[in-house]
């Protein structure tokens, strides 16, 4: 409900309220915005619990909705993208849990050659000749 509220926004209100109704009148006022904010809500739980019991199982079926909506305001369309192309799966290309090599900051994988270990020869033969060499 007041998610957007801040830390300095309720500085703000707590030091415009010192000044409005002064220091004496501030906790009274206080406990009766307290006493007002649960008022407020038994009414609401119990309007709540009322439609729920009068409806039964088709409230369930009317939140549907509204709960969709509610994810809707979540939406991030880099995950919806992700899950519509690769099924949901986090890790589509299989990257993270590698082992064996560090990661660069823009989330690919170091490329690191592997020394190979040299063939080593059989009776008799003799070792590959490079053309560059002369």
């Amino acid at each position: 409900m007041f998610d957007s509220v801040g830390w300095g926004e309720i500085l703000v209100l707590i030091v415009a309220g010192l000044f409005i109704l002064g220091p004496e009148r501030l906790p009274e006022a206080a406990s009766w915005l307290a006493k007002s904010v649960r008022k407020v809500r038994e009414f609401a739980s119990g309007a709540r619990q009322q439609l729920q019991d009068e409806m039964g199982p088709e409230f369930d079926e009317f939140r549907k909705p509204l709960e969709d909506l509610r994810q809707l305001r979540n939406f991030d369309p880099r995950r919806a993208i992700t899950n519509h192309l690769f099924d949901g799966d986090p890790d589509p290309l299989g990257l993270n849990g590698t082992s064996g090599g560090s990661t660069k900051p823009n989330g690919y994988p170091a490329v690191t050659a592997k020394p190979t270990e040299p063939e080593t020869l059989k009776p008799g033969e003799k070792p590959p000749v490079d053309p560059d060499a002369t």
